[in-house]
């Protein structure tokens, strides 16, 4: 989880106490919390005046807001994170919802992507949001690439595997390139690709970004780094994201106001838009992940809040993730441990 660049110890104790009994009420009943309501839920006694003026001095710092003209308030952004990186309580996984996970995980099965498609449903069914479950991919080594331009913005490689296989995956390029500059690309990558699976490629060629940018044309470098990160061919063999619950997001009209927008988030999401990015969102940590609302740039306009978590293979690499969308209101407390709880057993999935 990031840090706020707020932090309770810039609080009193008595902005501390009222901040987190606020948060803790928005986050059960999704309403903004008014100076009575307040006074009556607090630990230590106090007026509503005083908790009227604690509640201006917290709206000041960023951390909370009034969504109307009425004296409630709800936490803003910044007050989110603070409470989630420094007052989230996490629980533990009801049996019960262990019990229903892992005994639908194991239902027995003819594909591993069967099992994770009941997997997603009943994250989406326990945590009430929309469940995603990115499904590792399977890749054999790369042989030989070639970038090939197609004209209207669009570009083609074509991927030699050394199982045999060939792949032809459209993708847009950068601005400007040419049919030289795509050359270029190609041959850097073959340089270095062989042996490697695209996952293990990227990251190669990343780094050889870094250390050669004076020997290699800037543009070819975007190139190689956004073709070889996204995809965009329905019948490419790269990872398949499934989606679960998203009528639990759309009629949530509480949290999220504009159903337009999150219509088209999904609408995105299913066409397997901005996927890789799930992984990168993950990669450089293990366990749960929380980004809310703009800190994550797929969600940023949605007011959504993603919890995901890796999972890994036998052989302790990132291979896919699962997570759950849903308003910036979630019970996290509840929903983190059961996204880690889901992630680790996937990865059991996965590695038998």
């Amino acid at each position: 989880m990031s840090s706020s660049d707020q932090s309770l110890r810039d609080l009193s104790e008595r902005n501390r106490d009222v901040f987190q009994v606020l948060v803790e009420m928005y986050l059960e009943n999704g309403s903004p919390v008014g100076s009575r309501t307040l006074s009556r839920d607090m630990r230590q006694r106090l007026s509503s005046a005083t908790i009227r003026n604690t509640m201006q001095d917290l709206e000041f710092l960023g951390l909370l807001e009034s969504p109307h003209v009425s004296a409630g308030r709800i936490p803003t952004e910044r007050g989110l994170r603070l409470f989630v990186d420094e007052l989230l309580e996490v629980n533990q996984v009801e049996d019960v919802e262990r019990d229903l996970i892992e005994s639908v995980a194991h239902e027995s099965t003819d594909t591993v992507e069967t099992q994770l498609e009941r997997v997603g449903s009943v994250l989406s069914r326990l945590t009430k949001g929309a469940s995603l479950v990115l499904t590792p991919k399977i890749e054999a080594p790369v042989k030989h690439i070639e970038f090939i331009a197609l004209g209207d913005g669009r570009a083609l490689v074509v991927l030699v595997t050394e199982d045999g296989k060939v792949e032809n995956r459209v993708f847009t390029p950068p601005a400007g390139q040419t049919t030289s500059s795509m050359r270029e690309a190609a041959n850097f990558v073959n340089a270095v690709a062989k042996g490697r699976t695209i996952v293990e490629l990227r990251n190669v060629v990343s780094d050889e970004i870094r250390k050669r940018k004076q020997e290699i044309d800037v543009l070819a470098g975007e190139l190689v780094e956004r073709g070889l990160a996204v995809w965009d061919s329905a019948q490419a063999r790269h990872e398949r994201l499934i989606v679960r619950g998203r009528a639990n997001l759309l009629k949530d009209d509480e949290g999220i106001q504009d159903m337009d927008r999150i219509r088209e988030l999904f609408d995105d999401l299913e066409r397997k838009r901005d996927i890789a990015d799930f992984l990168d969102y993950v990669e450089d940590g293990e366990g749960v992940r929380i980004f809310i609302g703009s800190e994550n740039r797929l969600f940023s306009l949605t007011g959504s809040t993603l919890v995901i978590s890796p999972y890994m293979n036998s052989d302790h690499r990132i291979v896919g993730a699962v997570g759950v969308i849903g308003p910036t209101r979630l019970n996290y407390g509840r929903i983190v441990p059961i996204v880690d709880y889901t992630a680790q057993l996937v990865g059991r999935i996965v590695s038998e």
